[in-house]
């Protein structure tokens, strides 16, 4: 896998998940601008499963498993989009705290795919 795009993936997760949260914490729901930030991480994650894909097809295998990393990153192109949808249903604070829990739990999944796939030494 590509170590910078994963980095940027978790960082960018990580910037959605404060301004959500920030939201939360002013008692506001999503708003139009949080998921077109939803969106643009949710391509970054589609991104980086169209990469590590054609990687997988090209040969290279991670070296804790093929069937755990597919795992790992199918729930991490899911992640952001799926607490995307539950934050609609939640127009109060909620909305924005399920959204920032996602894109947390998206940084964390972006961590743990980069210790699959070798921690760097692809």
């Amino acid at each position: 896998m590509i170590d910078a795009l994963t980095i940027v993936v978790a960082l960018a997760a990580l910037a959605l998940a404060s301004w959500c949260g920030f939201a939360a914490f002013r008692d506001q729901p999503t708003k139009d601008w949080h998921f077109i930030g939803m969106a643009l991480v949710s391509l970054l994650g589609i991104v980086q499963l169209v990469i590590a894909v054609v990687q997988l097809a090209g040969g290279h295998s991670p070296d804790k498993g093929t069937a755990l990393f597919v795992a790992y990153l199918l729930g991490a192109a899911a992640c952001v989009p799926a607490t995307g949808f539950m934050s609609l249903s939640e127009r109060t604070r909620w909305g924005s705290a399920t959204a920032a829990a996602g894109a947390v739990v998206l940084a964390v999944l972006e961590v743990r795919l980069f210790d699959i796939w070798g921690g760097g030494s692809a």
